[in-house]
């Protein structure tokens, strides 16, 4: 992958009522957990973690084939997958943001949960590109590779106040994520994808469990199933005929080479067909525990750490160009991601993912009352 799109994986018409205890409260995102509330650890949610689970495989894959597009099929199971895989981690990171305030404990877990895992990872792909290429460019302001996501979620959790105060909130996101395409914004802050993808995190924002129960409803699930093997279908039909560059959320209407008024459409077509396709991955997805729920709650791991594997194979992407090379590597993507979730590789790297700083935290200052 040129840029993460991409990582999993996470405001209402109604203030946001407190998020079930679907994980953790030290978790820090949707691809790890929610941004719940102190106070010890309770159930999680299995369809959550399912969810998750199944969309960090579909990440991980389409980063390892991103090199093998010039097999057709490659290319469309890549189109396909980066329609939605990244707009179902951004509604999962709304959904399970509802209940984010400005109070100490959660901007403590801000911090320790997204800025600092987002310089640790975005120094540390540098080291590679430095080793590989021969050059080192780190600017923390200008996310590199897949870190834009940790960029934008804090962007996003720190703007969840204003949507859950707004009546409109996904229409104004929905407007901003135009505007976005019509603006030649700079590379800093990512903010070419936080406005564009911003209209994700809002519909999580607005989601309540209701309607996650309504997708666990056996019609539903049946044309959920329908609706995924007729998107996979439509993207096998048009990948030739779609730039790239729209499933990557990147760049301008104009550095695209369309209209405003067209590139708004396609913008609109975009944002549309992933919150479907959202909804019907989520709809066929297990809502019963299985053997993958426990790795579902550590996808921010795969997700973090599996770049590097890639950046080390796409050396070899001209040797598995081919049917078998993208039928091999999808495999291994799969692999990839079920190690990257399990207990010992969390263990060993949870001081850059999760890392423990409540040592840097004291009482908040108040100020004191004027005489």
């Amino acid at each position: 992958m040129t840029a993460a799109t991409p990582p999993l994986p996470a405001t209402p018409l109604v203030p946001a009522t407190p998020a079930p205890s679907h994980a953790p409260a030290t978790t820090p995102v949707a691809l790890a957990g929610p941004a719940g509330a102190g106070g010890g650890k309770a159930a999680r949610d299995p369809y959550l973690d399912n969810a998750k689970y199944l969309a960090i495989l579909l990440v991980v894959t389409g980063h390892l084939i991103e090199g093998l597009r010039d097999v057709p099929a490659a290319h469309a199971l890549y189109f396909f997958g980066y329609t939605f895989h990244m707009p179902l981690f951004i509604t999962l990171s709304g959904y399970l943001s509802r209940d984010f305030t400005f109070s100490a404990g959660k901007a403590r877990k801000l911090i320790s949960g997204l800025a600092l895992p987002y310089v640790i990872f975005e120094l540390a792909y540098s080291l590679p590109r430095l080793v590989m290429y021969g050059k080192l460019d780190i600017s923390l302001l200008d996310p590199y590779y897949l870190t834009w996501f940790l960029m934008s979620l804090f962007l996003w959790r720190l703007s969840t106040p204003v949507w859950q105060q707004l009546r409109w909130p996904l229409a104004v996101a929905v407007l901003l994520s135009l505007l976005a395409g019509m603006s030649e914004l700079p590379d800093e802050l990512s903010m070419n994808r936080t406005l564009g993808l911003l209209p994700f995190y809002v519909l999580g924002l607005m989601l309540r469990p209701e309607h996650l129960d309504l997708l666990k409803r056996p019609w539903v699930r049946a044309a959920g199933a329908a609706v995924l093997v007729a998107g996979l279908a439509v993207a096998f039909a048009v990948h030739a005929d779609v730039a790239t560059e729209w499933i990557r959320w990147r760049h301008s209407n104009a550095k695209i080479g369309v209209s405003d008024l067209g590139g708004s459409l396609i913008r609109l077509a975009m944002l549309s067909g992933g919150a479907v396709l959202v909804f019907a991955f989520l709809a066929v997805t297990p809502s019963r525990r299985t053997w993958f729920s426990g790795l579902g709650a550590s996808t921010m791991y795969a997700y973090l750490l599996h770049g590097f594997a890639v950046k080390v194979l796409e050396r070899y992407d001209a040797d598995l160009s081919t049917p078998g090379g993208v039928a091999l590597a999808s495999a291994f993507g799969v692999v990839l991601a079920t190690v990257l979730c399990t207990p010992p590789v969390r263990r060993v790297f949870r001081w850059a993912v999760e890392p423990d700083i409540s040592w840097a935290f004291t009482a908040i200052r108040r100020p004191r009352p004027s005489r």
